[in-house]
C-alpha cells in the first residue's frame, strides 16, 4: 500500500521561504509523475506543480520562478521549496503519485505578517 506523508507547513511571513517534503512508502517515487496541489478556504483544489519520472518540471504560472519542485530517489521523497512567499499562496498543500492515484494528508501553510 502506497502511502506519502507531507511535512514542513507553517506559518511564515510574507517574502520568506518554506520547504515542504513528501515522503513515499510502499512504492518507488520516481517511477511515475509526483505532483503538489493547493487547497485554499472556500477554493477548489488547484495544481501547482509537478515532476515526471524524467524529471521534467512544470509550474502553475502563480508560482512559476518562485517555487521548485524537486525529488530525492535515494531518500524516496519528493520536495517543493517555495520562496517569495505571498498571503495568496495561504492553502493546505497535498502531493499526489500518479502510480497509484495517492493522495498524502495535506500540510498546512499560511503566510501572514
Amino acid at each position: 500500500q502506497v502511502q506519502l506523508v507531507e511535512s514542513g507547513g507553517g506559518l511564515v511571513q510574507p517574502g520568506r521561504s518554506l520547504r515542504l517534503s513528501c515522503a513515499a512508502s510502499g512504492a518507488i517515487l520516481g517511477m511515475y509523475r509526483m505532483g503538489w496541489y493547493r487547497q485554499a478556504p472556500g477554493k477548489e483544489r488547484e495544481w501547482v506543480a509537478t515532476i515526471s519520472s524524467g524529471g521534467t518540471t512544470n509550474y502553475a504560472d502563480s508560482v512559476k520562478g518562485r517555487f521548485t519542485v524537486s525529488r530525492d530517489d535515494a531518500k524516496n521523497t519528493a520536495y517543493l521549496q517555495m520562496n517569495s512567499l505571498k498571503a495568496e499562496d495561504t492553502a493546505v498543500y497535498y502531493c499526489h503519485w500518479a502510480g497509484s492515484n495517492t493522495w498524502g494528508q495535506g500540510t498546512q501553510v499560511t503566510v501572514s505578517s
